[in-house]
């Protein structure tokens, strides 16, 4: 099934266009890894394909926005926030914090917790813990918001070598459970092993194609090696 599909993508930020004619489908299970060098506008397709910055094209989805999860890059909004791991993540149930939760919230905010093993930090403040800890909540929290797809902008950045390796290992889980990954990262050599297919975005090219293709494309290698 064809969950986002998205045609001749011009973005906008700052009323200049940074990105050009960007097309590709999301298919449901896909796993994409969104990759380029630095400023080429990874974060920014993204944020337009949630909405958040304007553009021009087509973006058509045929999955309800509840449905997707968004993990900012660097979201650093809950870090001084006086809040528990638990309602961190509970508050991933419907967007924001409140009061009170029904049972079902509170049980899908518990089972999130168990996914990433993480519950032995339940009542734990969220601002003391650890880069990797904080990223496993944040990540858990984002699993409570969506159903489909899973929208994650440089989960990895600021993460020790054992936390990426456990951090791609739950992906990797979410995406054969069903869940559609799409993921702006600029490692490329993990995105050869995980991903089934590559967008990589360039000021002198787009590719879009399967994992296996990008490898073979010499063109894609000429760019990597530019800044490998």
């Amino acid at each position: 099934m064809k969950q986002i599909e998205v045609k001749q993508l011009q973005v906008f930020y700052d009323k200049k266009r940074v990105l050009t004619d960007i097309s590709f489908d999301v298919y449901s299970k896909d796993y994409i890894a969104i990759v380029g060098d630095n400023g080429s506008g990874k974060s920014t397709l993204l944020k337009a394909l949630l909405g958040l910055v304007p553009s021009k094209g087509m973006i058509n989805f045929n999955v309800k926005k509840n449905e997707i999860g968004y993990l900012a890059q660097k979201d650093n909004s809950l870090k001084q926030f006086p809040a528990s791991v638990f309602e961190v993540v509970l508050s991933g149930c419907i967007g924001q914090f409140k009061f009170f939760y029904n049972k079902h919230d509170k049980e899908k905010a518990l089972q999130a917790l168990k996914k990433f093993k993480i519950e032995h930090l339940k009542n734990k403040n969220f601002s003391e813990l650890s880069g990797g800890q904080m990223q496993r909540v944040l990540l858990a929290k984002t699993l409570c918001t969506t159903k489909k797809v899973l929208v994650l902008d440089e989960p990895t950045t600021g993460l020790d070598s054992k936390t990426i390796k456990d951090f791609y290992k739950i992906i990797d889980d979410l995406n054969k459970e069903g869940i559609t990954i799409l993921m702006v990262t600029h490692d490329i050599e993990a995105s050869l092993l995980h991903a089934n297919k590559i967008l990589h975005i360039n000021n002198t090219m787009h590719f879009f194609d399967t994992t296996d293709k990008y490898r073979e494309c010499e063109k894609c290698s000429l760019v990597r090696d530019m800044y490998d």
